[in-house]
């Protein structure tokens, strides 16, 4: 799938690059964009007129279904490049898979592998020289689907649009992390969307976050309704070490099905790490703080890779994490970005050569 391209594509390229390489390191991530977008449009019940243009601006009706019924899903993923000059993607067929199990959970179209992939490939081989090459830097990918059929009745759209843009990005976290166990708002129910990669869950996150961020943390770690487990942050997966045992919250309704976090338990097992996918009280991991047998906290996600929680809060407490020698999050950190980068061995086969 990674040679020819079968789908035809219509290709429009800029007259002019906007890439200054000298600046292309190290920038705010997602603040800025490729040179090109690859677009393709469901109507009449098919995929159709698959496009490579510059990036730029859409045009759409002030009844397009998108701004009023939120029927709309994206994904996350990174280009990395090697020491060759090679382009790598990590697990993207479980992108793929996500982003149609999101579009379903919407009632919107599922997209085709081949035009998912196609338009991917010819994307990134278009914007090679835009991918950064020092350490944490890389291309952040975003696929997503809007729906664009006209009508402010409530239903589904009959029109949809398939996108995808790509951003050179630095780091998304710089430093470890503090983030406030959430007691009043509530992220998703048992049967909602939470665990689709859909806009509205992160727009109905924005308003409690922005609280927390007031208040001097970076992130809500979200707990179920009745705000009794932990389940995870708003960015990220939220993983616990206790002693030397490594816990999460297992995936459910109202739980994304995060790509690192199951890479990070496939190496943590690897390794012999014991690792328990559970439900986990608020009182236990207070309780392990205050012990002594919370070793770490980390987030873990497509975004901010595997990033450290130093403190959290709880009924307007906060707990201290003490730092601990041979850090898991450190550990898997860097195995995880080995492979990512080519660095080193795939022995699990996740590495994806364009």
């Amino acid at each position: 799938m990674n040679t020819d391209i079968t789908t035809k594509i219509e290709i429009q390229k800029v007259k002019e690059s906007s890439l200054n390489k000298a600046t292309l390191n190290g920038r705010k991530f997602g603040s800025t964009f490729t040179d090109h977008m690859f677009i393709c449009t469901y109507k009449n019940g098919k995929w159709q007129d698959a496009k490579i243009t510059p990036y730029q601006p859409l045009q759409l009706q002030p009844s397009s279904r998108v701004f009023h019924y939120g029927q709309a899903v994206f994904e996350g993923m990174k280009a990395y490049k090697d020491s060759n000059d090679q382009i790598w993607l990590f697990r993207p067929d479980e992108n793929q898979k996500r982003i149609n199990a999101s579009a379903k959970r919407l009632a919107m179209p599922e997209l085709p592998k081949e035009l998912f992939f196609e338009g991917l490939e010819t994307l990134l081989k278009m914007e090679k020289e835009w991918i950064p090459t020092a350490d944490g830097n890389s291309l952040y990918i975003r696929p997503f689907m809007i729906a664009t059929g006209n009508g402010i009745f409530a239903a589904p759209s009959d029109e949809y649009t398939f996108m995808i843009i790509c951003s050179p990005s630095g780091k998304y976290y710089s430093k470890d992390v503090q983030v406030v166990i959430a007691e009043h708002y509530s992220r998703a129910a048992n049967g909602g969307v939470g665990a689709a990669k859909a806009a509205g869950n992160y727009g109905a996150q924005f308003y409690p976050t922005q609280k927390a961020i007031d208040q001097g943390y970076d992130q809500i770690i979200w707990t179920d309704a009745n705000h009794e487990y932990l389940e995870e942050a708003g960015t990220m997966n939220v993983f616990f070490r206790i002693n030397n045992t490594l816990i999460t919250a297992p995936t459910s309704e109202r739980i994304l099905d995060g790509i690192t976090r199951k890479s990070i338990i496939a190496i943590a097992k690897k390794q012999g790490i014991n690792v328990e996918e559970r439900k986990i009280k608020v009182t236990e991991i207070k309780e392990a703080a205050k012990n002594g047998t919370l070793k770490e906290m980390f987030g873990a996600g497509t975004a901010a890779v595997i990033v450290p929680i130093s403190h959290f809060s709880h009924k307007e407490i906060d707990y201290k994490i003490t730092d601990v020698k041979n850090r898991f999050s450190s550990q898997f950190k860097k195995q995880l970005t080995d492979i990512q980068y080519n660095k080193v061995n795939d022995e699990f086969g996740w590495r994806y050569k364009v």
